[in-house]
């Protein structure tokens, strides 16, 4: 499945039936999205993180103006910048990147999932944090 991109595989002979999935099944989590009620959006509070907790290897890097495409997150599941922690970041702002150039992964269920660029373009914006929860949809970078 890996060597060939695929995120689904069915085969149905006779009564025989296999299906494999890798990863989230995006059409069964927007189902669900798509049936629960929207509550109220909760008042959100600014806090100021305190100098001992901040690292400059996480923070995520941003320019004065954000412009370009945006690139959402394909599912849920929690973002990182780098394929370990002793490694270097994938992208930085500024980075000139191509199509099919992995730019972070976002852990699922266990599974490391590899997002890679749909266009080629500079990075102009980290829209969050390394190790951070996202949700479907969610800014990850902007890339113009």
């Amino acid at each position: 499945m890996d060597e060939h991109g695929l995120s689904q595989f069915e085969f149905e002979k006779d009564d025989f039936n296999l299906k494999l999935k890798k990863g989230t099944d995006l059409s069964e989590v927007q189902k669900l999205m798509g049936s629960v009620p929207m509550a109220a959006a909760p008042a959100v509070q600014s806090v100021a993180p305190s100098v001992q907790n901040l690292d400059a290897g996480s923070a995520p890097e941003t320019t004065e103006v954000a412009s370009g495409d945006e690139i959402p997150s394909p599912m849920v599941g929690t973002f990182y910048r780098k394929p370990s922690p002793e490694s270097p970041n994938f992208v930085n702002v500024g980075d000139t990147v191509s199509e099919g150039q992995t730019l972070c992964i976002i852990e699922a269920m266990k599974v490391m999932n590899e997002i890679r660029a749909e266009q080629s373009g500079v990075i102009s914006q980290i829209c969050v944090d390394d190790g951070t929860a996202v949700q479907f949809g969610d800014p990850l970078f902007r890339i113009q």
